[in-house]
């Protein structure tokens, strides 16, 4: 069988507007509505919600194709780049604040023309020694014939699932003129419907040698951005995809193999919109738990290391937060950091965990009533 690259009427997609038209005019109603939601938020709580998104964005985009960024520094570089005030900023890798540069850029500029420059750009960002792992790539130019045909797989290393093969080298530059002539037409196709089929034609050509999936998922939250005509975002479309990264394979590989009818694949990309914006509401949750807990201590005379850490904590940390892990990311002596602890559990606003261990562990308790052991909550 064909792929659809292959045939004669390439890439002249086609779908049942009747068949899509009500869950689009469904989805579209969601955006506005959660658009709106956020919009009533003050200032710094949308900008928590915007922050706490490209995060999980960035993080989720590059987990799909199984590299895991650290969230800390990924939301370092996002802060830093946006201007908002997380206290201590964590060091960040250079592959990282590529990542990051590529989807600010993406969301935050997204009445700028998409332009064979600017996905240069974008590549030589995700890249920036000219390696993917130990392999040296082409970086900030399509990929060439050296390679061979290029396969799009999925699954870790010496396991992976061959879904199909992308066109030939030789007619990238025609392939992607079409392509960035099309993204930038004005025409009379839904901007969020021209974001799942921008999704679909990128991976289906498949210009680079490495990180189209990322680029493509990229390019997709652009056209979001120019449906909302807004740089804010406050759901994560790859986050909703890698809870189903199985069917987003599958049935971008089903599209590969069919006629040019993207019905399934519009549905099954506003469906997964849907779902995405359904996380929002547990962003909005965090984040406005996040500031019902400062303020019931705004009056806590708290230093600086102890602020950093009670929002790591509610920014959601990994594992168990014991004294000596506090040392080590605070970067203070043990003794000083079983200080700061034992301070916050004698406020109130630690409580030891009931699990045992070779280590102590603690949690922020829960701020929406009385300390543990009756005390005011407030100094």
């Amino acid at each position: 069988m064909a792929y659809i690259h292959e045939r004669s009427d390439w890439p002249r997609f086609r779908w049942s507007e009747r068949t899509v038209g009500a869950p689009l005019a469904a989805v579209r109603h969601r955006q506005g509505r959660l658009i709106g939601r956020m919009e009533a938020l003050g200032f710094n709580l949308r900008a928590e919600a915007v922050l706490n998104t490209l995060t999980e964005d960035v993080v989720k985009s590059s987990d799909i194709e199984g590299e895991r960024l650290d969230t800390d520094q990924v939301r370092s570089s996002i802060a830093r780049r946006l201007g908002v005030d997380i206290g201590a900023l964590a060091p960040v890798d250079r592959d990282v604040d590529g990542v990051v540069d590529m989807m600010l850029d993406a969301t935050q500029a997204y009445g700028a023309a998409l332009t064979e420059a600017r996905l240069f750009d974008w590549h030589a960002a995700l890249f920036p020694t000219g390696r993917s792992g130990m392999t040296r790539i082409v970086v900030g130019a399509w990929r060439g014939e050296r390679s061979g045909p290029m396969q799009v797989v999925s699954g870790p290393y010496g396991h992976e699932r061959v879904h199909f093969e992308a066109p030939n080298a030789a007619r990238l530059p025609r392939e992607m003129a079409a392509f960035l002539a099309w993204f930038e037409r004005d025409g009379d196709i839904d901007p969020v419907i021209k974001a799942a089929i921008a999704h679909l034609w990128f991976v289906t050509i498949h210009p680079f040698e490495d990180g189209n999936g990322r680029i493509a998922r990229a390019i997709a939250d652009m056209a979001l951005a120019r449906s909302e005509a807004s740089p804010q975002r406050f759901y994560s479309m790859s986050a909703a995809i890698r809870l189903e990264w199985k069917d987003y394979y599958a049935t971008l590989e089903r599209m590969q193999k069919g006629d040019l009818d993207i019905t399934d694949w519009l549905l099954w990309f506003l469906a997964c919109l849907g779902r995405a914006i359904d996380g929002a509401e547990t962003i909005l949750a965090s984040v406005l738990r996040k500031a019902a807990v400062w303020r019931e201590m705004e009056t806590q005379p708290l230093n600086e290391r102890q602020r950093v850490m009670i929002n790591r904590l509610l920014d959601g940390f990994e594992g168990k937060l014991t004294s000596s892990k506090w040392a080590k990311l605070t970067k203070v002596s043990p003794d000083t950091a079983l200080r700061d602890v034992n301070d916050l559990v004698a406020r109130g606003l630690l409580v030891k965990d009931e699990s045992g261990g070779r280590s102590t562990s603690y949690s922020l308790r829960q701020l929406d009533g009385p300390p543990p052991d009756g005390g005011p909550l407030r100094n």
